[in-house]
C-alpha cells in the first residue's frame, strides 16, 4: 500500500493527519508480511503499529498481551474508532461461556480484525483448535520483554509462544516492547526464532523528563512538602510493598492531599474505581505498587516519585516513562538508600541461583545509576545501548544542573585497569573494589588474592571511591560488565589502548548516600540535615549526670535513638520534645525539662537555624491499635493470641510494646513473664539491667552466655523499663 493510501487509512480510522517517528515504515513492513521487531519508548505510539495493519489486512490479527486491564483498555479504544463493536475482542479467563461463544462467532463471520489474548488462554487446546480453523493475518506480541529473564517483567508462559504460534499458523510476527537492553533484544529474537526480523529502534531519550535522586532522609515529610508545592497537579508515587502503599496514601490524606492507594491486593472494583478517579482528575495522586500504570494513558502526569528504589533500570525507565507523555514537564524523583537495595537482595534469597544472579546484576545497575555523578540521561541511554552527548541534557537531571566537583583521575583509572588485568577479567566490581582498597573479604581469602603483588594498590581510598571509578570507566567505555557471566568486568578495545598509553582523564566526585534513614517507621519523628556531634555528646553527659542523681541506668531516661533525633530536630519546648522518636508525653514531663533547656541554650549560643518544619500530621490509626493492645494486656491475654488477632508475629507485638514503653507508658506483662521465667531468673536479669551501661540485647545475651533467649531478655527489658522509667 502506498504512502497516500496509508495516510488516508490513518485519517479514516484514527483521525490523525500524519505518522509519528518510524510508524509508517513499521506498518509497511508488517503489511509486506515480514517479521518485525519494534523497540519504542512508552508514549511513542506503539499500539498503532499493529492496530492499523490489522484493520487493513485479511483475517484476524492475534495480539498477545499480559494484562486483562490493558486488553480491555485497548479493545475499548479500537471500538471507539470503528462503527461496530465486533471489530475487536479479547479472549481471557474473565469471559463467561456465552461471551466466549459470541467472540468466536464474530471471528468466524470475519468481522473481528483484532483479537487480544492472554498467553494463558493461548495454551488451552480448545482455543488452539479454534484459531487453527480461521484465517490469521499476523501475530503481535505486546510487552515482548516478558519473554526474557533479563527483562524487568519475565513471565515463563511467554517463552512458549513460539511453539504455540507454529501450531496455529505460519504467519509473520510483530514483537513490541518499550524497554530492551541489547541483551534482552537478542533474547527475544532468539526465543521467537525471528533473528531475520527487521528491527526498528527509536531513541529512548525523553527530553522533557527531569531525573533526580535524593537521599532517603525524612522521606515522608519531603514528599508531602513536594506535593503541596504542586497543588492540583497529577502524580504517581511508587512504593515497594502494599503495606507501605496503604500507609503512604493514608498519610497524604491526613495531610490534606487528595490521594488514593492502588495495588494488586485491592478488589477489582476498587482498583478500577481508583484508576478512573485518577484519569478523571477527581484525585491528584495515586500511591501504587508497580502493578499500576500498565497501559494507563494519562498524558499529564507531572511527577513520578519512587519512595523505594525499583529493582531494575528497565522498571525505573518504564515507571518514570508515565510522566509527561504530552511532552510537558515531568519530574522523576527517587528517594535512595542502600538499605532498600539490601531489602531487595533479601527477596532474591530462595530463588533459583541463575535467577538470583540475574537479580543481583540488575540491582547493581540501579545502584550505579543512583550513585553516579555522570549525567543521568547519558547513563540510562548507555544502559539501553544508545550513546548520548550530555551537553544535550539541557540541565534536565540533577547531575547536570548541579555538577559535581571534577578531578584528574587517570592514575586511578590506570590502577583499576591494571587490577582487572591481574585478576584476568574474572571478577565482579565488588571483588575488584575490595582488592584495590586492600579489604580482606572471605572471597579474597579463598582465592588467596591478598598474596598478589597488586593487592591493596589503592588502599588510600575506600571501596565506595573505587566503586565510583568503576562506574565511570564503564560508562566511559573502558570496561564492560559481561552479562553471560553475571557482571564480570572485561576490557573493551578502548580500555586496552588506555592501559598501554594512558592519557589525562577527568573523573567526578561521588554522591554520598551513607547517612539515610532506616525508614521502616512511617511518620516517625523526622531526621534531616546534618547530625550534630557536639550537641550529642553534651546530651550524653547530661543523661549520665541525671542517671547518677536518680540512681538509674542512663538508657532509662532516654534511649540513644531519641538523643540522636534531638540533634536533628533541636526541640526547645516539652511539646516539641514529644515529636522526637520514642518520647511520649509522660517521658517528656518526667525527664524532658533539663534537656530542652540545654538545647534552647545551645541553639541560641550557636545561632542554629532550626528546621522550619512543615508540621506533618502523623497517622492516628496507630493509636487505636495501641489502645487495643494495652487493653488486651490488661485482660492478661497471652501475647501470641494478641498477635494472632491483629495478624502480627510475636516479634511485631513485642516491638509495639517496646515502643509504647519507651515513649513513657507503663505496661504490665508480669502475668506473661511469670509463665516463662522463674522468680530467681527474673531477678537475675532485672539486676543486670539495673547496673548495665547499655540496654543492648546482644551485650546482655553474651553476659549470660546465652542462658536466656533474645525474646526472654526483651520481655524482661520491657518489665524493667516499665517499672523504672514510667
Amino acid at each position: 500500500m502506498d504512502h497516500k493510501n496509508l495516510k488516508e487509512a490513518l485519517r479514516t480510522f484514527f483521525g490523525f493527519d500524519g505518522f509519528k517517528g518510524q510508524q509508517e515504515n513499521i506498518i509497511t513492513n508488517v503489511l509486506n508480511k515480514k517479521n518485525t521487531f519494534v523497540i519504542m519508548p512508552t508514549g511513542g505510539g506503539k499500539s498503532l503499529c499493529y492496530q492499523l495493519p490489522a484493520l487493513l489486512s485479511e483475517g484476524t490479527a492475534i495480539i498477545v498481551s499480559p494484562l486483562i486491564a490493558l486488553m480491555k483498555n485497548q479493545v475499548d479504544a479500537i471500538r471507539n474508532v470503528s462503527d461496530h463493536n465486533s471489530v475487536a475482542h479479547f479472549l481471557n479467563s474473565s469471559l463467561s461461556k456465552t461471551e466466549t461463544n459470541r467472540v468466536k462467532d464474530d471471528i468466524l463471520s470475519g468481522k473481528t480484525k483484532l483479537l487480544y489474548v492472554a498467553p494463558e488462554s493461548l495454551t488451552k487446546q480448545e482455543n488452539i483448535d479454534f484459531l487453527t480453523s480461521v484465517p490469521i493475518s499476523f501475530f503481535a506480541i505486546d510487552e515482548a520483554h516478558c519473554i526474557s529473564e533479563w527483562g524487568h517483567d519475565f513471565r515463563p508462559e511467554y517463552r512458549r509462544l513460539r511453539e504455540i504460534f507454529e501450531k496455529i499458523s505460519n504467519v509473520p510476527i510483530i514483537a513490541l516492547t518499550a524497554t530492551a537492553t541489547p541483551k534482552v533484544q537478542i533474547d527475544i529474537q532468539k526465543n521467537l526464532n525471528m533473528l531475520d526480523a527487521v528491527v526498528f529502534k527509536s531513541s529512548f531519550n525523553r527530553d522533557n523528563l527531569y531525573y533526580e535522586i535524593r537521599p532517603k532522609r525524612q522521606v515522608e515529610k519531603e514528599i508531602i512538602r513536594y506535593i503541596r508545592a504542586r497543588e492540583g497537579k497529577s502524580g504517581i508515587i511508587y512504593c515497594l510493598s502494599r503495606k507501605k502503599v496503604e500507609e503512604m496514601a493514608e498519610l497524604l490524606q491526613v495531610n490534606g492531599i487528595n490521594a488514593l492507594p492502588y495495588h494488586a491486593g485491592l478488589d477489582a472494583n476498587s482498583r478500577a474505581r481508583h484508576q478512573d478517579m485518577f484519569l478523571m482528575e477527581e484525585v491528584d495522586v495515586i500511591v501504587a505498587t508497580i502493578a499500576f500504570g500498565m497501559g494507563i494513558d494519562k498524558p499529564d502526569v507531572r511527577f513520578v516519585i519512587h519512595h523505594d528504589i525499583p529493582k531494575s533500570l528497565e522498571s525505573y525507565y518504564q515507571e518514570t516513562g508515565r510522566a509527561g507523555r504530552d511532552g510537558g514537564e515531568g519530574e522523576c524523583i527517587v528517594f535512595y538508600s542502600y538499605k532498600d537495595i539490601e531489602k531487595l537482595e533479601k527477596f532474591l534469597q530462595g530463588k533459583p541461583v541463575a535467577e538470583q544472579e540475574i537479580g543481583k546484576q540488575l540491582l547493581s545497575e540501579i545502584v550505579s545509576y543512583s550513585e553516579t555523578s555522570v549525567c543521568r540521561r547519558k547513563f540510562i541511554l548507555h544502559y539501553f545501548g544508545e550513546s548520548f552527548d550530555e551537553k544535550l541534557c539541557n540541565d534536565m537531571c540533577d547531575n547536570c544542573r548541579h555538577p559535581r566537583e571534577r578531578y584528574e583521575g587517570s592514575e586511578y583509572v590506570t590502577q583499576l585497569l591494571q587490577v582487572v588485568k591481574e585478576l584476568q577479567e574474572m571478577q565482579k566490581a565488588k571483588h575488584v573494589c575490595a582488592f584495590l582498597s586492600g579489604a580482606v573479604t572471605a572471597d579474597i581469602k579463598s582465592y588467596r588474592h591478598d598474596q598478589m603483588p597488586l593487592f591493596g594498590v589503592g588502599k588510600d581510598k575506600d571501596e565506595h571511591f573505587w566503586n565510583a571509578v568503576i562506574r565511570q570507566t564503564v560508562v566511559g567505555g573502558f570496561l564492560y560488565k559481561d552479562i553471560e557471566t553475571y557482571g564480570t568486568l572485561k576490557f573493551t578495545d578502548k580500555g586496552r589502548e588506555f592501559l598501554e598509553k594512558p592519557y589525562p582523564y577527568t573523573l567526578l566526585k561521588q554522591h554520598d548516600f551513607s547517612a539515610t534513614d532506616d525508614d521502616d517507621n512511617i511518620a516517625a519523628g523526622g531526621k534531616g540535615g546534618a547530625f550534630d556531634e557536639v550537641l550529642y555528646s553534651m546530651l550524653i553527659d547530661l543523661r549520665k549526670s541525671l542517671s547518677k542523681q536518680n540512681n538509674i541506668p542512663p538508657f532509662v531516661i532516654f534511649q540513644e535513638p531519641s538523643l540522636k533525633d534531638m540533634c536533628f530536630q533541636y526541640p526547645i519546648t516539652l511539646e516539641e520534645l514529644t515529636n522526637v522518636q520514642g518520647v511520649g508525653t509522660g517521658k517528656a514531663q518526667r525527664y524532658g525539662r533539663p534537656f530542652v533547656d540545654m538545647i534552647a541554650n545551645y541553639v541560641e549560643e550557636n545561632d542554629i537555624e532550626r528546621p522550619d518544619d512543615l508540621v506533618m500530621r502523623s497517622l492516628v490509626n496507630k493509636s487505636g491499635l495501641k489502645v487495643q493492645l494495652i487493653q488486651n494486656i490488661d485482660r492478661k491475654l497471652p501475647l501470641e493470641d494478641i498477635g494472632r488477632a491483629q495478624g502480627k508475629s510475636m516479634d511485631e507485638v513485642i516491638e509495639e510494646i517496646e515502643a509504647i514503653v519507651s515513649s513513657g507508658t507503663r505496661v504490665n506483662i508480669n502475668y506473661y513473664i511469670d509463665d516463662i521465667l522463674d522468680p530467681e531468673n527474673q531477678e537475675e536479669i532485672f539486676d543486670y539491667f539495673s547496673e548495665a551501661e547499655t540496654d543492648d540485647l546482644t551485650t546482655a545475651y553474651h553476659e549470660f552466655d546465652g542462658d536466656y533467649t533474645e525474646e526472654e531478655l526483651r520481655l524482661m527489658r520491657i518489665k524493667f523499663m516499665s517499672e523504672m522509667a514510667n
